[in-house]
Parts: C-alpha cells; structure tokens; sequence
C-alpha cells in the first residue's frame, strides 16, 4: 500500500470522486483551473506520479505498468472509489493501462492523449542508427547531443524508465476498456496530433473525440471551454 506521508497530493470538496492523472515533466498544479471549478460538486484528487512534482524521486525505472501499479495503490490509500478519471498525456497512459486491467473508473476523459506510437520514417531510423552508434564510441556526447530535449533534461533512472514508456504502444490496452471514453484534442496540438487520438477512438469501444481549441496543453489555456466539455461529459451525457 502507498505511504501517504510519502504522497504528495491534493484532496478537496465533498461527493463524487474526481482525479487528475498529469502529463510528463508536469505536475498535480497543471490542474489548478479544474480543482477550483470541480471541487464544488466533486472529491478531487490529483497527486504527483513519482519522479515529478513534489513526489519521491525514481530509485529504479518504471513502465506505464510500474506507474498503473503505484498510482492504484495510492488511490485505495486516499479512500478513492470508482472515480471519474481526467487524464492529460502521459497520465493518460496510466489512466488506459488501468482502465484495461479492470481498475474500477467510471468515466473517463483523455486530453492530448499519449500512448499511440504513430509510424517511424527512414529519418527516425538512421537517428537511431547513429545514436546507437556514436553511444559506442563515445557515449557522453551521444546522451547530450541526442534524443528530445525533454530527454536530455533527465536524469539516468529517469532515462532509463522514458525509453520504457515512450516505446509501449497501447492500443491493445485501449481495446480492453469498457468504460465510457472522451478523447478531447486542441485542435494545434503538435505534441500528441488529431491522427493518434483518432487511432485511440478506433481502438475504444464506448468512445467519443471532440476538438476544441488549444495546443497539447488546451485545459490550461482555455480552461472555461474545458471544465464545461468536462462538465457535460461526466455529469450530463
């Protein structure tokens, strides 16, 4: 069981329960908007995965699995149930990975959902190539000068456990889930594009995709048409 004096979290308002699941390199406060305007019919809950935010660093790298395992041990350890699920990016990796191995959500809402690998060019392969390459003969400079930026902010175990979530395709995750589904997409999303979570929908058995404007972080810059797309998914559809 998750040790709540090792959660960083926050938990506030009364009825039913609501939880954030965060992107990567982000935090619980990217949600600031919907913790305001949902805590007042809701329990929210949103808590930083480890390695990010005010959470314990990573000793030793983790999968999407290792991260579905720890995050539903720590919602047991807050009293969650059956809650509804807002998911952004990476954390909606770990909001499928759960969904499919039959963690009880109710609804679901994925925004910029990551978690489809789209097709890799001959330009991705030979990057690789050289990668792998240059990391034989001179492997300091292959971790500085190669991989995203966001990559190389990491540290080793951090690294380590990126390869494992980025090279995990779940879209036989997704065909598991039974639950109810809203994939929402800014529509100049450049970081997870319309194509994957078009491919999501096709995977999904009860799911609907809606656009809205924004980039990969929509519910932040328009956080009105958000919370209401939110509203009307979870309590009115």
């Amino acid at each position: 069981m998750a040790d709540l004096s090792r959660l960083s979290y926050v938990q506030r308002g009364e009825g039913k329960d609501m939880v954030f699941f965060h992107g990567y390199l982000s935090s619980k406060e990217s949600f600031a908007a919907q913790l305001g305007y949902f805590s007042r019919f809701c329990r929210v809950t949103a808590l930083d995965f480890p390695g990010f935010g005010g959470a314990e660093p990573l000793t030793e790298p983790y999968s999407v699995a290792d991260y579905a395992a720890w995050t539903a041990e720590a919602l047991a350890a807050l009293g969650v149930e059956r809650p509804h699920v807002v998911a952004h990016s990476f954390g909606c990796r770990v909001a499928v990975k759960m969904a499919a191995g039959g963690e009880n959500f109710d609804r679901l809402l994925l925004t910029g959902p990551a978690g489809i690998i789209l097709g890799r060019g001959a330009g991705y392969r030979v990057r690789v190539g050289t990668y792998r390459l240059v990391k034989k003969i001179a492997p300091r400079f292959a971790e500085r000068h190669f991989g995203s930026a966001e990559y190389r902010t990491l540290s080793p175990v951090m690294r380590e456990s990126y390869k494992k979530i980025v090279n995990e395709d779940l879209r036989g995750d997704a065909r598991k889930i039974g639950n109810e589904v809203l994939l929402v997409e800014g529509k100049e999303d450049g970081t997870t594009p319309l194509k994957a979570a078009e491919i999501y929908l096709s995977c999904l058995r009860r799911g609907r995709l809606k656009t809205m404007e924004g980039g990969h972080f929509a519910f932040a810059e328009y956080p009105v048409a958000f919370n209401l797309i939110a509203e009307e998914f979870f309590f009115h559809g």
